[in-house]
C-alpha cells in the first residue's frame, strides 16, 4: 500500500528543480537535513530563474550548497544560522542572516513566514509504515512541511533513523515528491582541535559546579568535548542531557555509564535533542536507539522546558564581552559569522532551573593576522558587535584566568568582577576605560 504510493510520488532531482518558477520562496532543512542533489539541480536552472529566495539554516562545507554560487540576482539565500561557508558567501553579498532565537523559529515559520512554496530535506528511507524520519535534523522539519504548498523529499540511505521524540518523521501521504538521492556521504566533524591550556583551564572551573544528577547542554568544539572527556572522568553519576544538538562527546559520556538520564523530568531515560553533528560513529550509534528523543526546537530549546529539569548546567562559546556585561557570540564587528542559535533559550532555561547553572565561555585573547594580541573583555563591543546575550540574561563568564557570576550585580562590580578573569596584561587598561565610562568604585581607584 504505502510502496505504491511511494512510487507515485518518485520524480529525479532535475524533474523538482524544474518545478520551482521565478518568485518562488523555497526552504530547506536545517545542517544535515539540507537536500544535496535538489539544489544541484535548482542551481544548474539558475540561468532561467530570477528573485526566487531559499531559506535554510547553517550550511555545511562538504557538499557545498551550489545555490548561492549562482548569484543573488537568481537566489535570494536567508540564513538562520552561519557556518564557515556562509560566512564567506555573506561577505561577497551571497547571503543574507535572518535573526532568530531558535525557539522561536517554528513559530516564525508558521505565524510570519507569508508563503512557503516548497519545502525540501534529506531524510532516512521510508519504512514499513510509510514514515520518513527526519533523522539528524530535526529542528523545524514538520512545521515546515505544514506551512509549504509543496513537501519534496530527497531519500539518503546514509540517514540514521531517529526515534521520537516529537515532530520526528513524516508520513508518505503528506509528501508530494521523492527523491531517491545520490546517497551522498553525510557531512562529519572534523576531530576536535587538541585542547590548549586556556581550554583546559576552563573545562576545569566549569567541572567544579557540575553535580550528580546535573543535566547538560553542550555546544560544539574543542572545550565542550574537553569537558566530556573530564566528566567521565570526575566520578559523575546518573546526569542528564538536554541539547539543541547532540554531539561527539555525548556518546561516551552514556557508553561510560556517566548519563543515565533517569533523574531527568522531561524525557527520564533519554537524550533529548534537535539536530546533531559527529562522526560516521556517531551516526550509525543514533540509528533506532531508544535513546534518543529526537524534538523539534520548540521543545528543545523553550526554557520553559529546559526549566522542568533540576541543576540545568547550560555551556556555551562567546566572542567578546564588554565591562556592562553585554556578550557578542555572532558577530565580528558588524561581520555575521554564526548566529543567535539556541545561547539566550539556554541561559534563560538554566536561570529558571531549581540549581540551574549556565556558562558561557572565552578565552580572554586573541591574535590577529598580524600577531597582534587584543583582549576579548573590552570596555564597550566593538562597533557593529550583535549583542546575543543581554546583560541582564548572564550569569557566569568564565575565562582562563577564572570563573565569575554576574547576575544581580551593579555595573560597578561587574566591571571589577570581568576586569578580575582578562588577561593579566589588559588590566589596567581596563580599569582606566571603566573609570571613564563611569563603572568603577572610586575606593577601588588605587587598584588601577
Amino acid at each position: 500500500m504505502y510502496e505504491d504510493l511511494y512510487k507515485q510520488k518518485l520524480v529525479s532531482a532535475r524533474q523538482a528543480a524544474e518545478m520551482i518558477k521565478p518568485g518562488d520562496i523555497i526552504m530547506y532543512a536545517t545542517f544535515l537535513g539540507r537536500p544535496v542533489d535538489f539544489d544541484r539541480e535548482l542551481a544548474a536552472r539558475a540561468d532561467e530563474l530570477t528573485n526566487v529566495q531559499v531559506y535554510c539554516c547553517g550550511d555545511l562545507p562538504y557538499p557545498d550548497m551550489q545555490t548561492p554560487l549562482a548569484g543573488p540576482e537568481h537566489f535570494t539565500c536567508n540564513n538562520w544560522f552561519f557556518g564557515v561557508q556562509d560566512r564567506k558567501w555573506h561577505d561577497q553579498g551571497k547571503m543574507f542572516f535572518c535573526p532568530i532565537q531558535f525557539s522561536q523559529l517554528q513559530d516564525i515559520i508558521a505565524h510570519y513566514m507569508p508563503k512557503l512554496d516548497y519545502y525540501v530535506q534529506q531524510v532516512s528511507p521510508m519504512d514499513r509504515y510509510g514514515y520518513f524520519s527526519f533523522g539528524l535534523a530535526n529542528t523545524y522539519s514538520f512545521e515546515a512541511c505544514m506551512k509549504a504548498d509543496k513537501v519534496i523529499l530527497e531519500v539518503n540511505e546514509n540517514m540514521p533513523r531517529v526515534p521520537g521524540g516529537s515532530e520526528d518523521a513524516i508520513h508518505v501521504s503528506m509528501v508530494d515528491y521523492i527523491i531517491e538521492g545520490s546517497n551522498s556521504p553525510l557531512f562529519e566533524m572534523p576531530a576536535a582541535k587538541q585542547a590548549g591550556e586556556a581550554d583546559q583551564a576552563m573545562a576545569r572551573l566549569i567541572l567544579e559546579e557540575i553535580e550528580d544528577r546535573s543535566c547538560l547542554q553542550l555546544g560544539i568544539g574543542t572545550l565542550p568535548n574537553l569537558l566530556g572527556e573530564l566528566i567521565c572522568d570526575a566520578g559523575l553519576k546518573d546526569l542528564g542531557i538536554h541539547t539543541e544538538v547532540y554531539t561527539e562527546s555525548m556518546t561516551r559520556l552514556f557508553q561510560e555509564g556517566v548519563v543515565t538520564g533517569l533523574y531527568k523530568t522531561t524525557d527520564r531515560g533519554k537524550i533529548a535533542f534537535s539536530f546533531a553533528l559527529g562522526s560516521r560513529k556517531t551516526y550509525d550509534f543514533m540509528h533506532q536507539n531508544p535513546l534518543m528523543a529526537s524534538h523539534c526546537g520548540r521543545y528543545t530549546n523553550n526554557p520553559r522546558i529546559i526549566a522542568l529539569n533540576d541543576r540545568v548546567v547550560s555551556i556555551n562559546n562567546v566572542v567578546q564581552i564588554d565591562l556592562f556585561s553585554q556578550v557578542c557570540s555572532e558577530s565580528a564587528g558588524p561581520r555575521q559569522i554564526s548566529g543567535t542559535g539556541g545561547q539566550l533559550d539556554f541561559v534563560t532555561g538554566a536561570w529558571y532551573s531549581k540549581g540551574g547553572k549556565s556558562f558561557l565561555c572565552l578565552t580572554s585573547t586573541f591574535t590577529d593576522q598580524k600577531g597582534n594580541l587584543h583582549s576579548r573583555i573590552v570596555p564597550m563591543l566593538t562597533p557593529g558587535s550583535i549583542v546575543t546575550t543581554p546583560r541582564s540574561a548572564v550569569d557566569f563568564i568564565v575565562t582562563e584566568y577564572g570563573k565569575v557570576r554576574l547576575k544581580g550585580k551593579p555595573t560597578w562590580e561587574r566591571a571589577e568582577l570581568l576586569i578580575s578573569i582578562a588577561h593579566p596584561k589588559f588590566r589596567d587598561e581596563l580599569v582606566r576605560e571603566a573609570d571613564k565610562l563611569n563603572i568603577w568604585r572610586r575606593t577601588n581607584k588605587q587598584d588601577g
